[in-house]
């Protein structure tokens, strides 16, 4: 699978990035596809169909977005969430928006205005979650109350399909993927949280961090060395994008293993940055998974 913050609103250049995003596509040939930064209103369709109707793989959509807030942006029909691109039909979506401590900051625009989602899609048997949490380098506090609140949103969306057997396996039902721009860095207190390397709320959790498992390196995800996007906002160097999958503890035929994560989207293969954020791509044991 792959992930990637499109940067499709803000971020210039888009006509030219999205032919980016497109080769990209084509050379890696994920099954399934998470992108935030999308955008849709009246006039427009969701800016990743564009990519979805031109790539080498007949991809299928589901978009979710939620509106600006009032006097952000200045076609009120405005919808900017994620997508999920998939090589199988799409059996349902839906979104959610992710909560923020509505008593800290009421002026903070950045904070309040820009809808944090998370959206879910089902295809292939698989329950696929893309979000995109609070941005600014000083909102842990917020990420912390996001983070715990998709962690349950996932629970209840996969009902029992994750239990546990006693003294024995579990089904191989593939785990849940749950991608995105997480604004946070690996020995944050909400990446921890989900790594299952702290509580929060005093409620612990588990995911597999994609890249601290198989990846090599630091991994960064942006850098002002190698990207001018980045630069231009001025960010540090840091690991913020995440390919997180559920965890594959007792589960048969070694659903949900991760196999390999690689950077993508990180150089050029037509001229441009695809976005002022890298991506990745992960290869997963999938023993159910069916054919094209």
């Amino acid at each position: 699978m792959a992930q990637l913050n499109a940067g499709s609103l803000f971020e210039p250049g888009w006509d030219e990035r999205r032919t980016e995003i497109i080769a990209w596509l084509d050379e890696v040939r994920a099954d399934v596809v998470c992108l935030e930064e999308i955008w849709s209103d009246a006039h427009h369709p969701p800016t990743a169909r564009w990519i979805a109707e031109r790539t080498a793989i007949d991809y299928h959509l589901a978009f979710g977005g939620l509106a600006l807030a009032e006097g952000l942006w200045k076609e009120p029909t405005l919808r900017f969430g994620a997508a999920v691109l998939s090589r199988w039909p799409i059996e349902l979506h839906e979104v959610w928006r992710l909560p923020v401590d509505p008593d800290d900051a009421p002026g903070d625009r950045f904070l309040h205005g820009f809808p944090n989602v998370l959206l879910h899609a089902r295809t292939a048997g698989l329950d696929v979650f893309a979000t995109h949490l609070t941005g600014a380098p000083h909102h842990g506090r917020h990420r912390c109350h996001q983070v715990l609140a998709l962690d349950r949103l996932v629970r209840t969306v996969r009902g029992g399909r994750d239990g546990a057997v006693p003294f024995g396996q579990r089904q191989p039902h593939p785990p849940a993927l749950l991608c995105g721009d997480f604004n946070a860095e690996p020995d944050s207190d909400e990446i921890r949280f989900l790594c299952g390397l702290t509580s929060l709320g005093g409620t612990t959790t588990f995911w597999q961090d994609a890249w601290r498992v198989a990846g090599e390196g630091p991994g960064l995800t942006q850098d002002w060395r190698s990207h001018p996007l980045a630069a231009r906002l001025n960010v540090h160097r840091k690991r913020i994008d995440y390919v997180f999958v559920g965890s594959p503890f007792l589960r048969m035929g070694d659903a949900g293993r991760v196999l390999r994560a690689e950077p993508a989207f990180h150089e050029p293969r037509t001229g441009v940055q695809a976005s002022d954020h890298s991506g990745l791509v992960v290869d997963l044991a999938w023993p159910q998974r069916p054919p094209d």
